[in-house]
């Protein structure tokens, strides 16, 4: 291996390559170790001073995906939920799954008069007596993060609308804010939303119950990760409401509406059951 190459991080920062990384992400993502080890010795080969982290990756689910269909849509989440555009809709549709997996009555784009302005909500969790407004900031581009002006002007938004329908925190109603996000929060925003007492959830934030975790566990992973399906198949989906990869399976019709032949359907079908799967 070359010593001491730097590689360069999407936000233009020079770091060290850290073997151990990498390693480490496809193995998260189901790679065994005979792969991730052959995977590394062929990426070994072909570092050179100040390549980047997108070409890294690039080169790691290539060989990934000739290796394990599962891993490589697992790889890909990242990328992935960057996919989910151009507009933010799809991701706020995606967040509203998830919280729909956790037991919550979801609503999308509600229009809620505050004390001062309207304010459409990107998603409305509600269970009980419990109420969540949760803000989605979708991103698709690497190396942008959350900085703290994002939890300042959504709490002023959470505030106005509190006020005026005169949600309040009692033991028998729980009211929060969400700041959800497929990428990550600066230092500041994190400590503006512990000091707020607001609920931010990012790729790698929390430590426990981030997004990535929860996708993990719910195995509701997005089309966007499956490689048999092309970009223009992913948009037509995504503009007839597909997101989720599981929702394939209940409207396999789909698939053949888009031009699909029954074997490269069912090609489709395995491999979104194979990524799926808890």
């Amino acid at each position: 291996m070359k010593n001491n190459v730097l590689i360069v991080k999407a936000s233009g920062e020079k770091v060290p390559f850290s073997r151990e990384k990498l390693i480490n992400s496809m193995q998260k993502a189901g790679a065994d170790e005979q792969t991730s080890d052959d995977i590394m010795k062929y990426i070994e080969s072909e570092l050179y001073d100040e390549i980047s982290t997108q070409k890294i990756y690039n080169l790691a689910f290539q060989k990934l995906k000739q290796k394990s269909s599962k891993a490589a849509g697992k790889y890909k989440l990242k990328s992935a939920l960057m996919e989910l555009g151009p507009s933010g809709f799809a991701f706020e549709k995606f967040i509203g799954e998830i919280f729909k997996y956790k037991g919550y009555h979801i609503e999308i784009g509600q229009i809620v008069q505050g004390r001062c302005v309207t304010h459409e909500i990107d998603v409305m969790a509600s269970k009980g007596d419990e109420k969540n407004i949760i803000e989605c900031k979708y991103h698709n581009r690497p190396g942008i993060v959350c900085d703290v002006k994002i939890p300042l002007y959504v709490h002023s938004r959470f505030q106005d609308v509190v006020q005026e329908t005169n949600f309040t925190k009692n033991k028998n109603q729980l009211n929060r804010v969400w700041i959800a996000t497929n990428t990550r929060f600066s230092s500041d925003a994190i400590k503006y939303g512990l000091c707020a007492e607001m609920n931010l959830l990012g790729w790698d934030y929390p430590k426990n119950e981030n997004l990535k975790e929860m996708i993990d566990l719910s195995g509701l992973y997005p089309i966007t990760c499956m490689h048999n399906i092309t970009l223009e198949e992913k948009s037509i989906l995504m503009d007839r409401g597909i997101i989720l990869g599981k929702d394939l399976l209940t409207n396999r019709n789909l698939l053949t509406e888009l031009g699909m032949n029954k074997q490269r359907a069912e090609s489709v079908l395995k491999e979104i059951e194979t990524i799926c799967n808890r």
